[in-house]
């Protein structure tokens, strides 16, 4: 088994200038802890919200009505090649210290896969 078997290839996107708000009501509907930013299919590399991200900026007082996703998302964002095994993507998350992971192939990002996906995966759950 291998990062394709089990990453999610139905990945939700948001705009860069979505509010906090409007960013964490998609991802409430999806079930999502995670959401790309900003639009993978023009050739850049997108960004990544997570709930992590909108809880600092919470914590940090700032109003989610106010706040635009591209002033929390993380832009420089760790991938892993689409034929990495499970453990390979579970190194890399502990070594980054974070919870979602986008699978790339070649130049293009085909899926993501959380710290969830990756502990169901391995304990066969």
């Amino acid at each position: 088994m291998d990062i394709r078997d089990i990453m999610d290839a139905d990945m939700l996107a948001v705009e860069s200038e979505a509010t906090l708000r409007e960013a964490t009501q998609r991802m409430s509907e999806r079930g999502a802890g995670a959401a790309l930013v900003g639009n993978p299919g023009v050739g850049a590399r997108p960004g990544i919200i997570t709930e992590r991200d909108v809880l600092e900026s919470v914590a940090a007082g700032q109003d989610p009505d106010r706040q635009r996703v591209a002033d929390n998302s993380t832009m420089d964002v760790v991938t892993v090649p689409l034929d990495s095994s499970l453990e390979q993507a579970v190194d890399r998350m502990l070594k980054g210290s974070f919870r979602h992971l986008l699978v790339v192939h070649g130049d293009d990002i085909v899926g993501i896969v959380s710290m969830r996906d990756l502990v169901q995966a391995l304990t066969n759950r």
